[in-house]
């Protein structure tokens, strides 16, 4: 297929959620732009995807680093997905200093490069964005109080913005998922990886990064006049709130 669009620009995109996405944009045709903090992984990544994945090693807080690595590239697809939270614990105990980080990480970053790179989408009359926000942001996910609020605060933006670009020609997508089976929780566990996979993935069947990949292609792949404009995506056996209910074996 396709697709009206040449260049993509992916957040946290050295690993889990954003290589999944790079991978599969850059299967189908597209340029990637990979953003991340680690220039090694995401050399790794180049010489995995070739001449059509470009490293931009920056910190997503950034905008202006970001946009130095671009250096004046087109981008016709942002994906916000990078996101995260050091810590699982109730507001009261967490420090202003969490509570900054969390926020500009996952809302205030997202928005400055909407504002950076969406007024080009309008010009050229095409673009699609694509704000990874989560389950969080619209159930009860206890200690995450900071993280659900900008997630939120990420998922109103979006249907704000579908009305202020409305007739622009930019897409506009909110794509919500549930337990996803990455490195995203493993500084919370304090970098126990095993009582990570114990706690939240072993007895389940969490997403994939791919699966997430996947659905943002789906949503790509539409004729340019729909748009998937919210998505929510989540295990089958997860609930909202995270609980998943288990019905006994049948004998």
């Amino acid at each position: 297929m396709t697709l009206p669009y040449a260049t993509a620009l992916v957040t946290g995109a050295s690993r889990g959620i954003g290589a999944a996405i790079a991978r599969r944009l850059v299967a189908g045709g597209l340029t990637v732009h990979g953003v991340a903090r680690s220039r090694g992984a995401l050399d790794a990544l180049a010489a995995e995807l070739g001449a059509a994945f470009v490293p931009c090693p920056a910190d997503v807080t950034d905008t202006a680093a970001i946009l130095a690595t671009l250096a004046g590239a087109e981008i016709d697809v942002l994906v916000n997905n990078a996101g995260g939270l050091a810590t699982v614990k109730p507001l009261i105990d967490q420090t202003l200093a969490e509570t900054s980080e969390v926020i500009a990480l996952n809302l205030t970053a997202p928005l400055h490069l909407i504002q950076a790179l969406v007024p080009g989408m309008v010009a050229r009359q095409r673009g699609h964005v694509f704000n990874l926000t989560s389950t969080a942001a619209r159930s009860v996910f206890a200690g995450t109080t900071t993280y659900a609020a900008a997630k939120a605060g990420l998922d109103q933006a979006c249907k704000v913005l579908r009305h202020d670009l409305a007739g622009s020609g930019v897409r506009i997508t909110d794509l919500a998922p549930g337990r996803v089976q990455t490195d995203f929780y493993l500084e919370s566990f304090k970098g126990d990886r095993a009582a990570l996979e114990a706690r939240m993935y072993s007895a389940d069947r969490p997403l994939t990064p791919s699966d997430i990949a996947e659905t943002i292609w789906a949503a790509l792949s539409l004729p340019p006049h729909a748009t998937l404009s919210e998505i929510v995506i989540s295990p089958t056996d997860q609930a909202p709130g995270g609980h998943v209910y288990r019905r006994p074996s049948r004998s």
